[in-house]
């Protein structure tokens, strides 16, 4: 069973903005929505002779189940400060306060960059994940990392000069990349040292580290 560790939250980078309610429990909330509905998903369809999820999808399709998830899971830990918007509309996330702005959640699976499809300004929240063992651990051999577990966590507003976007022919559609810099500057909420596809140590941390 995965373990969202509590001793991996960055507590210094939490949000201390007036315009944004972000907390350690509403991060743990929607981890441990994630985890148990993908659990439940996985168990139901090994049970039928499937595989798990994960094998089942392209990772673009899964990344996007797994970004709804969060947003319920944040939306369900909130304690009523937001709610989640209709599907494929921005911002994902909606304050109840129509005062105040609303939050983006992006994923993207080992060192990819999240993504969308248009560059917007407004406040990020992103989560970058790996396929593991049931355990939270990873393998060298695929055949045993079929399981959703996080290793990164970053929360931060961005500007449209903040993305770097692609139409090119032969593209599925417009797509605008988070740059990896604007994303290395994102304050991190959540990091898994055992799990993060970077070099990474205490002497020389990978670029995201902060």
């Amino acid at each position: 069973m995965r373990i969202f560790e509590n001793e991996n939250l960055i507590q210094r980078n939490f949000v201390s903005n007036p315009e944004i309610v972000l907390t350690e429990d509403m991060i743990r909330g929607s981890v441990s929505y994630c985890y148990e509905t993908l659990d439940m998903i996985d168990y139901y369809l090994v049970s039928r002779g499937s595989g798990k999820l994960s094998r089942l999808l392209d990772k673009a399709n899964l990344s996007s189940i797994i970004g709804n998830l969060l947003c319920s899971g944040l939306e369900q830990h909130s304690e009523n400060h937001y709610r989640c918007n209709a599907p494929h509309t921005y911002p994902d996330l909606l304050a109840v306060d129509h005062d105040l702005p609303g939050i983006e959640v992006k994923t993207a699976l080992r060192r990819n960059c999240p993504k969308g499809h248009h560059p917007k300004p407004g406040y990020y929240l992103t989560f970058r994940y790996c396929l593991t063992d049931e355990n939270g651990l990873y393998h060298d051999e695929e055949n045993l990392c079929d399981t959703v577990t996080f290793w990164e966590i970053k929360f931060g507003y961005l500007n449209e000069t903040d993305f770097c976007c692609s139409n090119t022919s032969g593209d599925s559609g417009k797509t605008a990349v988070i740059n990896i810099s604007s994303l290395n500057r994102m304050p991190l909420l959540y990091f898994d040292s055992k799990l993060v596809p970077y070099k990474h140590s205490s002497t020389k941390p990978y670029h995201g580290f902060n």
